[in-house]
């Protein structure tokens, strides 16, 4: 038997699974193609988090944060350790992620350094963002580590889909 693909669950896939429907559509519809991803193929994967994830989503409105804290419930829980520590303030450092965005970075090389296949995001600014994922890459290869396939949860759905 095979083990399921890992997957790092970003602050971003949390929060909508955990919204109110937005108003917004473009945000209404990451809603709703997270929502059917979550209850699709959720399963397919071994999920994960870390702290960096569980601080942001302990943000905000309690109500709202004690839903988000839920969702995560079960998941494994990702070290911040001195090596992803260490990543990151590189990748900080390189300038490819900005220093204002210091937590992205972090999401990044936790995923990174834990060798996680996929790091699944709606963070299309700092994180899935191709203009970025190449210069990622190289960096963190030269690093010694294999940057995750940074997707949203659309693109985990692995199969077509007319979603």
């Amino acid at each position: 038997m095979t083990e399921l693909p890992s997957v790092y669950i970003e602050t971003s896939v949390i929060s909508y699974l955990a919204a109110r429907p937005s108003n917004d559509l473009v945000v209404a519809g990451h809603q709703q193609l997270t929502w059917q991803w979550w209850d699709q193929r959720r399963d397919d994967y071994r999920l994960f988090v870390s702290q960096p994830v569980v601080d942001e989503a302990a943000r905000g409105h309690p109500d709202a944060a004690r839903r988000r804290l839920a969702i995560m419930a079960g998941m494994g829980l990702l070290q911040f350790d001195e090596e992803s520590i260490q990543l990151s303030k590189h990748i900080l450092k390189s300038g490819i992620i900005p220093k204002k965005a210091e937590t992205d970075a972090a999401h990044v090389a936790i995923a990174t350094r834990h060798g996680m296949e996929y790091l699944a995001t709606w963070n299309c600014r700092h994180i899935a963002n191709a203009i970025i994922l190449r210069r990622l890459a190289e960096l963190v290869l030269e690093e010694g580590y294999e940057l995750p396939i940074i997707c949203t949860p659309y693109e985990l759905f692995g199969e077509y889909t007319s979603l």
